[in-house]
């Protein structure tokens, strides 16, 4: 089931990839930005948390937390997406718990839509290249803006799998 703006964000305990435990309830007092992506190889999702990385200055500066779901084990985001050294939190979900607890889906459509296209391609450019698949090919991204008192304030549910929520709409959600 979809989490609605307004609702309580559901709370949650996981490990990060690099050994570190996390909950939600430690985001308490803070706006947070929990953004859940694919697998660890997924060339959009790597391309997504470097532009994260980009502007991380800004956005910590203005008081915003991020934490960053992928559905891959803690190896496979060391491998990959770890090589990028995020100052943010990413979390191991292999079995994709807490995508389920989001009610995030999985699309065909979302996989195989032509709206991907422009995505991958600054993706492969970057030199982000695909790796091994985790968990389920066709996962659909999805952000949520949590305030500090734990009630998400804007949940986005991507149409595709180069889907995620707008900057501008995280600048308007810290400003």
């Amino acid at each position: 089931m979809r989490i609605e703006p307004g609702a309580q964000a559901p709370d949650f305990q996981a490990r990060s990839w690099d050994g570190h435990d996390h909950a939600l309830a430690d985001f308490r007092g803070q706006k947070l930005w929990l953004a859940f992506f694919r697998y660890a190889s997924c060339p959009l999702c790597n391309l997504r948390v470097r532009d994260i990385i980009k502007r991380w200055d800004e956005l910590q500066a203005k008081g915003l937390s991020v934490l960053a779901v992928f559905q891959s084990p803690a190896a496979s985001i060391a491998e990959y997406v770890g090589t990028q050294a995020p100052p943010f939190p990413l979390i191991a979900d292999p079995d994709e718990r807490l995508y389920q607890l989001y009610g995030l889906d999985t699309s065909l459509a979302g996989f195989l839509s032509p709206r991907n296209l422009g995505r991958v391609t600054q993706a492969l450019k970057a030199g982000f290249k695909p790796g091994r698949t985790e968990g389920s090919k066709t996962r659909i991204p999805g952000d949520f803006l949590v305030d500090a008192s734990g009630r998400v304030r804007d949940a986005y549910y991507g149409e595709v799998i180069a889907d995620h929520i707008p900057f501008e709409r995280v600048e308007a959600f810290i400003a």
